[in-house]
């Protein structure tokens, strides 16, 4: 079975090259990509602060100043007007944030989240201003009721601000932060409208206040400590300013001891000094909203101008890697092809080409035939893998030569030899034939009859090297010889002629040059259908005329052969292959081939209806002749 033809090195070339550049390509796709995203994350994050984060930040001032306005009702029963105003601004503003809400599209997880949660907190706004209009709710609850929904835009905003810039997301996270203690801010303006209307700290407003403050004041430090110095500037003057400080006394009066039994005298600038800080605070909260805001554009364009940056030298240098791999795979398949064309030429065409001169003539070779290999080649293997083809070409040249020389001489030993028996067998025959002819003895006689007979059977093996060694008998016919004289004559070189039967001939004869030969063919033919049949069995040989020349069939009664033997048999005989001193056991038969190839004779071998084989023997016309009144030698 032969060999499974593998992939050709082109494509493992490209396979082995597909690897490092798949996964520079995945590379630079993968940092283009989470740079581009990010980029674009930027970009959406802007886009929500302007539809979501503006608008709900207005909700909270809404809320915030709501949120006082309706404690100060409850507590005082009075600002009616005051809440209905602040309740249509946050209405407004409410519409204003739905409606924007959607038309944002492509949020994440945790903001569509958040959003949601936010949506429905406001949907409970309706039901906490019906408690307020009824004085159904104490104050306190009424500030945490508008606190959760406050808090509810702040944890949108905490995943808002999930941004991929980490100082970006600092900056912003410390603007919210701020944003929450302004809220508590208003949460104590609110919880000092209860206290002054109850004209003492009760331990629950005490305690609430209390933890408002710490959170507040815990929130603006470590916002502060990190905003960096454009953001920061507004908030550290107001930390050290007089309204600050006022608001932390404030702070501290109400939360404190002195506040147990009625308020002090300072209570009475409570309400305004946290009004005093609650407008500073709005507006530097909105200085840095809108400071934070500006940087997300920016940020994001200059993430983009790197990736644009980046990402254009990171796809000049895959390109350029794809290019000068291609280039080299290129080369390399082009050598390597190169390389494969001249060895194939090498061995299909020069080599056997020199092969086949030297069967004929072991004559030097010349220079063309033992050119060396040449290939354009740059690669150090490639040129070795050559100079090793011209080695193996010079040693498979010398061998060749060798080996015909070798054949050449064997060949000239046995022409040489079989000269010599064949011209003493020559003389031999000659003896015996004036021996026959001196002769009367019947004993004597038929001794010298298989004497003659004998002689005549080496006759044929000498001739046989000499037809092996490509040279050509020295007897020969001037004129024409009838066919049936012929056949006689290849039955009278066979061990056991009894048993061969000669059915009469068409009228035809054959050209004197091929007489020997046709004969040979024949006795060999013959020879061979009485060793492989039985004894008692005849061999019959026919002729019959056809329209290219005529057939003879040698046919015996013997067991056959396969018919995978036959076929090689019959391929052998076609082909008229060199003869290979291992197979001597069918001597006869490379005889054959050669005689059948000299004068363009087909031989084919068949199975025989009576269980052997049939020699078939087509003489082309080229051959035949009118038979003669006397054939003459």
């Amino acid at each position: 079975m032969p060999p499974t033809r593998g992939r050709p090195i082109a494509l493992k070339l490209l396979i082995l090259l597909l690897v490092p550049l798949l996964s520079l390509v995945g590379l630079w796709a993968f940092a283009a990509g989470l740079t581009g995203g990010d980029g674009v994350r930027l970009l959406a994050i802007n886009e929500m602060a302007t539809n979501l984060a503006a608008p709900s930040e207005q909700i909270n001032i809404g809320l915030q100043k709501e949120r006082l306005a309706s404690v100060e009702f409850l507590v005082t029963g009075q600002g009616a007007n005051e809440v209905a105003r602040q309740r249509g601004k946050t209405d407004r503003a409410v519409h204003a944030f739905r409606a924007l809400t959607k038309q944002q599209h492509e949020l994440t997880p945790p903001m569509t989240m958040q959003l949601n949660l936010l949506l429905g907190k406001l949907d409970q706004l309706a039901d906490l201003r019906r408690e307020v209009d009824g004085t159904l709710v104490a104050p306190l609850d009424v500030i945490d009721g508008y606190s959760q929904i406050v808090d509810a835009s702040f944890r949108m905003y905490d995943a808002m601000v999930l941004v991929p810039d980490m100082v970006l997301y600092q900056q912003a996270r410390a603007v919210t932060m701020m944003g929450e203690a302004k809220d508590l801010l208003s949460r104590e303006q609110a919880l000092i409208a209860i206290v002054l209307a109850e004209g003492q700290v009760a331990p629950r407003e005490r305690e609430a206040f209390t933890g408002m403050a710490a959170t507040r004041r815990l929130l603006f430090t470590q916002a502060l400590s990190h905003l960096d110095s454009s953001l920061r500037g507004p908030y550290e003057k107001l930390s050290t300013a007089p309204v600050y400080t006022e608001f932390l006394r404030t702070e501290d009066e109400i939360k404190g001891p002195a506040t147990v039994n009625g308020l002090p005298a300072s209570a009475a600038t409570w309400p305004i000094d946290a009004q005093n800080l609650w407008n500073a605070v709005e507006r530097d909260q909105a200085l840095a909203v809108r400071g934070i805001t500006q940087r997300v554009t920016p940020t994001a364009i200059g993430m983009l101008v790197k990736l644009g940056i980046a990402g254009g030298v990171g796809l000049i240098a895959v390109i350029a890697s794809i290019m000068i791999s291609l280039r080299f795979r290129k080369r390399l398949v082009r050598e390597l092809a190169g390389l494969r064309d001249a060895a194939t030429e090498l061995a299909d065409v020069r080599l056997a080409g020199l092969v086949k001169r030297l069967r004929g003539d072991a004559g030097p070779p010349s220079a063309e035939e033992v050119a060396p290999l040449e290939v354009k080649a740059q690669t150090s293997e490639i040129v070795d893998i050559v100079k090793a083809f011209n080695d193996v070409q010079s040693t498979a040249v010398e061998a060749a030569v060798d080996q015909a020389r070798l054949r050449h001489g064997v060949s000239q030993v046995f022409v040489n030899l079989a000269r010599r028996n064949q011209s003493l067998l020559h003389r031999q025959l000659l003896q015996l034939d004036s021996m026959e002819r001196a002769t009367e003895a019947p004993e004597t006689l038929a001794d010298l009859f298989k004497l003659d007979h004998l002689t005549t059977r080496m006759r044929r093996h000498a001739e046989s090297l000499i037809i092996l060694s490509d040279q050509t008998p020295g007897r020969g016919w001037r004129n024409p010889v009838p066919i049936h004289d012929v056949l006689r004559a290849a039955v009278a070189e066979v061990e056991e002629y009894e048993r061969v039967e000669v059915v009469q001939p068409p009228p035809v004869a054959l050209v004197g040059a091929a007489v020997t030969d046709v004969a040979h063919l024949m006795a060999e033919l013959i020879e061979n259908a009485t060793l492989f049949s039985p004894p008692q069995t005849r061999v019959d040989v026919r002729c019959g005329t056809t329209p290219h020349g005529l057939m003879v069939e040698i046919e015996d009664r013997g067991l056959g052969l396969p018919r995978t033997e036959l076929d090689e048999l019959n391929d052998r005989l076609a082909k008229t292959p060199e003869f290979d001193l291992a197979q001597s056991d069918r001597l006869g038969l490379f005889v054959v081939s050669r005689l059948a190839a000299r004068h363009g004779i087909k031989v084919t071998l068949a199975p025989s209806p009576y269980g052997g084989l049939a020699a078939m023997v087509a003489l082309p016309s080229a051959l035949l002749a009118d038979q003669p009144a006397m054939a003459g030698r």
